[in-house]
């Protein structure tokens, strides 16, 4: 298990310029970073026990950080 925090641009530095356009363009991306960096911080919190959870519920924060990352990479790949 990481401890490291999986912030977007270490996760994607390639499209760095693409996701700070769209975070001041597009709602509905703006919207899916929120949620994302939301979640990340809540599972770093958790792996680092300073806001220790049960394992069942950190288990789910990563894949719903997981569903986040691959929607927001579709839309930075897929969308014109």
């Amino acid at each position: 298990m990481s401890h490291t925090p999986h912030e977007l641009a270490e996760e994607f530095p390639e499209l760095v310029g693409k996701m700070s356009s769209l975070k001041t363009t597009d709602a509905h991306f703006a919207k899916l970073a929120d949620a994302y960096h939301e979640v990340n911080r809540a599972v770093h919190r958790a792996e680092t026990n300073v806001e220790p959870v049960e394992e069942l519920a950190e288990v789910e924060m990563r894949k719903k950080r997981g569903a986040l990352k691959d929607e927001i990479y579709r839309y930075l790949t897929v969308e014109t």
